[in-house]
C-alpha cells in the first residue's frame, strides 16, 4: 500500500470528517495524529482504536499551537508526510443579516479556517518538503466556489482557503503536492438539526442525498496517493451546483 508507513496530522478529527479521514488513512497503513479543540475524549478514543495512533488537543487558531503540533508529532514519529487541513468553524447567519455579521464574527472564523491552517502549513512544510513526497489537503467547502453557505464571512474564508491551495501548489511543488476538497453539504455531528436544508439539498442534487463523511475521506485517500495531483479543487457535492 502507497501510504504504508507514513505518518499525518488531521486536525479536527474528534468527529464527522476529520475522524473519517483519521480511520480511513489509519486502516491504509498510515500513522495519525489526531487533533481537536475540544471534545478531548472523544479524541483519546479514536486515537486508541487506531495502530499507533497519538491525540493531540488544542486550536489551530492559538498562538504557538501549530508549531507545538508539528514539533511534537516530529517527536513521535521522526517524520510528517500528510497534512489534513479539516479543523474549521463557522456561524449561521442568513446573508441579508449584515448586522449580525460583524468583524468580531469575521475574526473569529478567519483565525481558524484561514490563518490557523495557513501557520500550520508554515510550520510543517520543511517537514513535508524533507519527504520528497509531501502531501497537504485543505477541507473547504461549496461556499468557498459559489454564493452559498451557512454565512458570508464563512464562504469568504473558504474561497480564500480554496486560493491559498492554488499559491501553495504553484508554490511547493514537486515536494509538496497541496490540493482540496470542497464538499457541499456533509452529514455530521455539524449539520444534525439541518433537517430543511437536508430535505431541500437531496431534493436538489442529482445523486438525491447529501454526502456522508466517508464520502470525503474516499475522496482524500485518492488524492494522496496519485502523485500527479496538485493545485485541485474537487468539488464533491453531489452534482448539487449543476442545479443550483
Amino acid at each position: 500500500m502507497a501510504l504504508t508507513g507514513q505518518v499525518a496530522i488531521v486536525t479536527g478529527s474528534s468527529s464527522g470528517i476529520g475522524e473519517s479521514i483519521a480511520r480511513r488513512l489509519s486502516a491504509s497503513g498510515v500513522k495519525v495524529v489526531v487533533n481537536s479543540s475540544k471534545s478531548a475524549a472523544s479524541g483519546e478514543q479514536i486515537a486508541s482504536e487506531l495502530a499507533d495512533s497519538i491525540y493531540i488537543q488544542g486550536s489551530i487558531a492559538a498562538d504557538g499551537f501549530a508549531e507545538e503540533l508539528v514539533t511534537k508529532t516530529l517527536e513521535r514519529y521522526e517524520r510528517l508526510d500528510i497534512l489534513i487541513n479539516n479543523a474549521g468553524t463557522t456561524r449561521v447567519i442568513p446573508h441579508s443579516d449584515t448586522d449580525q455579521a460583524t468583524l468580531e464574527v469575521w475574526r473569529e472564523i478567519f483565525e481558524v479556517n484561514v490563518f490557523g491552517t495557513w501557520e500550520l502549513i508554515r510550520q510543517a512544510r520543511a517537514a513535508l518538503e524533507s519527504t520528497g513526497d509531501g502531501k497537504v489537503i485543505n477541507i473547504t467547502s461549496l461556499a468557498g466556489v459559489r454564493p452559498t453557505g451557512s454565512s458570508i464571512p464563512y464562504a469568504s474564508s473558504k474561497a480564500a482557503l480554496n486560493h491559498m491551495t492554488l499559491l501553495l501548489a504553484a508554490t511547493l511543488g514537486p515536494k509538496v503536492r497541496v490540493n482540496a476538497i470542497a464538499p457541499g453539504l456533509v452529514d455530521t455531528p455539524w449539520t444534525a438539526d439541518w433537517d430543511q436544508i437536508r430535505t431541500n439539498y437531496s431534493k436538489t442534487a442529482p445523486m438525491l442525498r447529501s454526502a456522508k463523511p466517508e464520502d470525503v475521506s474516499k475522496a482524500a485517500l485518492a488524492l494522496l496517493e496519485n502523485d500527479y495531483i496538485t493545485g485541485q479543487i474537487l468539488l464533491l457535492d453531489g452534482g448539487f451546483s449543476l442545479r443550483h
